[in-house]
């Protein structure tokens, strides 16, 4: 009989790093669920790209900022699992899913902050705790966190202080799941050449050109330079890293 495929779940997998992250992991020769929000189409792009490399992949719909949803969202997944490979677990759990919010603390509104929040800390809480008994013992938790948890930029304290919070959640993840040998550690990319946040970065060429300039390795950063770093932390070569904040920035404001 074959042996089943260790199986990768990643949030917001259909487009930037999200993209990246899975097929990275895929080349591993690990098997890939994947969530989109709303575009099913980029999705299963990604799912037919990671099936050429050979893996299994799937994509379901998340609203990663529904805590009420991820009990069906659940059942869909440990039914497809089911059916696909006879068991309803899985090894990798990359909470990846995020949109920006770029506005100063001053004219940050309540609801902004509502939205916000329940992506980045509440929902990354609560689909942790829903996927946890679907997660196999020796299995791995990575969330992506930010460089803006380190370093501060205007218009960013509501995103930067909830990937905070996600930094100190991992470290208690780390040691409330060592029984189970689960390793929980974080990922926090630098400013990063994406759709996110409508290209901020990417498309603008000012930021682009300050960014550069506060990076050690005079650059901003691409998704080719992240997705490798969440591979290797779903790889045995990474399994004595446990609890770690892993800034993947090239140097910024060092």
């Amino acid at each position: 009989m074959k042996t089943r495929n260790k199986i990768a779940l990643v949030t917001g997998g259909s487009r930037g790093l999200g993209r990246n992250m899975a097929i990275s992991i895929a080349k591993k020769g690990i098997d890939l669920v994947l969530t989109y929000n709303t575009n099913k189409d980029e999705a299963d792009k990604v799912v037919a790209e990671i099936k050429s490399l050979g893996q299994n992949a799937t994509a379901f719909q998340l609203d990663a900022g529904n805590v009420k949803s991820f009990e069906n969202f659940f059942a869909q997944v440990t039914a497809h699992l089911k059916e696909a490979t006879g068991k309803e677990t899985f090894d990798f759990l990359i909470n990846n899913a995020g949109t920006a919010l770029y506005s100063s603390f001053e004219e940050t509104t309540e609801e902004q902050f509502d939205i916000a929040l329940n992506i980045h800390y509440k929902g990354v809480f609560f689909f942790t705790q829903k996927a946890l008994p679907l997660i196999n013992d020796g299995g791995r938790i990575i969330n992506i966190s930010s460089g803006l948890a380190r370093f501060s930029f205007p218009g960013s304290s509501a995103y930067g202080s909830m990937k905070g919070a996600v930094e100190v959640l991992t470290r208690y993840l780390a040691k409330e799941l060592g029984s189970r040998r689960i390793a929980a550690n974080v990922v926090a990319p630098g400013a990063i050449e994406t759709d996110f946040g409508g290209g901020h970065v990417r498309d603008n060429e000012q930021v682009n050109a300050q960014i550069a300039g506060l990076t050690a390795l005079g650059r901003v950063g691409l998704p080719d330079d992240i997705g490798g770093v969440v591979a290797f932390l779903c790889t045995d070569d990474a399994k004595w890293i446990n609890g770690q904040r892993i800034e993947v920035s090239g140097g910024m404001n060092l």
